[in-house]
């Protein structure tokens, strides 16, 4: 599998990604052994780039994730993980985090949200105990849209110091949220961005964003290429979910063109969502959950299945009929 370079650093992954979240039982539990054959069955098919955060099951991906790879030659891979939310004691735990944190694991700790240089350290310090080992390639600023200010004044400059003394590879920040990252690209000297969700081959909201980095070098890191669901499956049903609830009727509907317009060209839909984002030159590496093996081997196949030459001219033929809330930013 190809890889490419993170922004100038040093840093470089895989084309595809696996993302972390799906074994840390967001929204239902995995077994270990499940979650174990994810991993490996991706790193088999030369997946190269993990990307997990405590947020992510309150840790458990983390833990899983480093298990998984404990055995693995450091030097082939690269992690990722995100500061911002501190995992302290629950001082009052329900038995499940699924309606606070929407992951299947109890809620013996919760959340703390801290962005300020010492929440930074200790955050990493935790996400390193976690994980079990002596570096973190990347280090995302995570979910910082309401603490932007203290992302920018603590979090990011002590980020950068930890990147110029060589304890991180490279450094960004992540949410589904457009503006916000622009501010980070614009403001602060990140080497990438995540941006969940808002470069696909449905929402191209996010495109003033990957002007701005392309402009920058700054990597856009393509995360949640299926919105939700939408994408996910040939035809989309009529339970689909876009951007984490009921897909409304017109992005339903203008899912269902794309499935057809992909299907005539002679290739699926979650095919053409999973390359989409990689056409463009400032997007390194698409990164998708994982929950199984058979996940794993599914993304594998359309990651690294050609398509047809004539798909994206057949495809831009339907831009007129994007529907608003799939072109303008969410801010």
């Amino acid at each position: 599998m190809r890889r490419h370079r993170i922004g100038r650093t040093d840093v470089y992954v895989s084309e595809l990604g696996f993302g972390g979240a799906a074994i840390g039982n967001l929204y239902e539990p995995v077994p270990d052994e499940d979650a174990a054959a994810a991993v490996r069955t991706a790193w088999e098919g030369g997946v190269r780039y993990f990307d997990t955060a405590p947020h992510y099951g309150l840790g458990l991906s983390e833990r899983r994730l480093g298990a998984a790879l404990r055995d693995r030659p450091r030097d082939e891979f690269v992690i990722s993980t995100k500061v911002g939310r501190l995992l302290v004691a629950n001082p009052a735990p329900t038995g499940s985090d699924l309606a606070v944190g929407g992951f299947a694991v109890p809620d013996d700790l919760t959340r703390e949200r801290d962005y300020s240089r010492d929440g930074v350290r200790r955050s990493l310090d935790a996400s390193l105990d976690r994980l079990g080992l002596d570096r973190i390639d990347m280090v995302y600023i995570h979910d910082a849209e309401d603490h932007m200010g203290q992302a920018l004044r603590e979090a990011v400059p002590a980020l950068i110091e930890l990147r110029e003394q060589g304890v991180i590879g490279a450094i960004g920040a992540g949410m589904n949220f457009v503006a916000p990252l622009l501010r980070f690209v614009i403001e602060a000297d990140v080497d990438a961005v995540m941006l969940a969700g808002r470069w696909t081959l449905a929402d191209r909201t996010g495109e003033p964003l990957v002007k701005a980095c392309a402009d920058r070098e700054v990597s856009v890191v393509a995360a949640a290429p299926f919105n939700s669901g939408l994408l996910a499956r040939p035809t989309p049903g009529e339970d689909a979910y876009f951007n984490y609830e009921q897909a409304p009727a017109d992005v339903l509907a203008f899912a269902r063109r794309l499935a057809a317009g992909c299907d005539a060209a002679g290739t699926s839909l979650p095919q053409a969502a999973l390359q989409f984002p990689l056409q463009h030159a400032a997007v390194p590496t698409v990164v998708v959950g994982m929950r199984s093996a058979a996940q794993a081997r599914a993304n594998l196949n359309w990651a690294g299945s050609p398509l047809p030459a004539l798909l994206w001219t057949r495809l831009a033929q339907l831009d007129a009929l994007r529907p608003p809330a799939l072109t303008r930013a969410v801010t």
